[in-house]
């Protein structure tokens, strides 16, 4: 049997299971495709927020990075949690020169208001880490952070894909998910524009939101599919996840990354 499309996702562990890795693994697996990781830190992390975080070397970030790519190669890859700027500055080497489309998630800040990229990495991720993305996925706090332009309103979105866009990543997804009318997205490449849009849940348990959706845009490029035809089915699984996202601990709640499979042990 032929093996499924290769993902690798290069991003910090969340010990609670909700976002980092184990949500891009549960996302992999649910959309069908094989996912693979590389740790770049591990976090102490539950659903009151994260208690604390220890990157790791860069020599063992590289080492992780080049026996996947090196033996089992990859058909997309997707950045997350990359903490300081030498960890930026090396996983941006290492994506540029991987023929592979890079889903770039440039990870600030956590859920909660924790801080998990240092500010001095922010040039980092501007000038060598956005360069090296098909599709970066900024929210409005990341858009604020790395190109200063706050959006208040749908029609500040085109100013921040704009921004974000001048730093060289192909394309831009600016997720207005903090906006408070429906959960509207713009993605453009600076020439085509693709609204899309979704009722908004009245859930607060969204865990690990962004990490989903950058996991599933980068299963879709794996299929083959274009960037705006990823961006479309991986808006649709994480608004079901988003949906379906259930209480756990005495804070925020995950989404639930197997909403779609049917799974005996929920009844589903």
């Amino acid at each position: 049997m032929s093996a499924p499309p290769r993902v690798l996702t290069v991003a910090g562990s969340d010990s609670g299971g909700g976002a980092g890795i184990q949500a891009d693994l549960k996302t992999m697996l649910a959309l069908g495709v094989h996912g693979m990781s590389v740790v770049t830190a591990v976090t102490a992390q539950n659903s009151r927020g994260v208690q604390g975080a220890w990157e790791l070397p860069v020599e063992a970030v590289r080492a992780q990075y080049r026996s996947v790519v090196d033996d089992i190669g990859v058909q997309a890859v997707k950045t997350g949690m990359l903490a300081s700027a030498e960890l930026v500055e090396t996983v941006a080497g290492l994506i540029a020169a991987t023929d592979a489309p890079v889903v770039v998630d440039p990870v600030g800040i956590s859920k909660h208001g924790d801080p998990l990229l240092a500010a001095s990495a922010l040039e980092s991720v501007r000038t060598k880490l956005l360069p090296a993305a098909t599709v970066a996925t900024p929210n409005l706090d990341e858009v604020a952070q790395l190109a200063g332009v706050h959006v208040e309103s749908e029609s500040d979105l085109r100013a921040a894909a704009a921004a974000v866009l001048s730093y060289g990543p192909r394309w831009v997804l600016v997720k207005g998910g903090h906006l408070p009318a429906d959960a509207v997205d713009l993605l453009t490449d600076g020439s085509e524009e693709h609204w899309l849009r979704a009722p908004r849940h009245d859930n607060r348990h969204t865990h690990g939101t962004g990490c989903t959706l950058a996991s599933a845009i980068a299963s879709q490029l794996a299929k083959g599919q274009s960037v705006p035809e990823a961006v479309v089915a991986a808006k649709e699984y994480v608004t079901g996840a988003i949906a379906a996202g259930f209480a756990l601990g005495g804070g925020i709640g995950p989404v639930d990354h197997g909403w779609a499979l049917t799974r005996d042990s929920r009844g589903a």
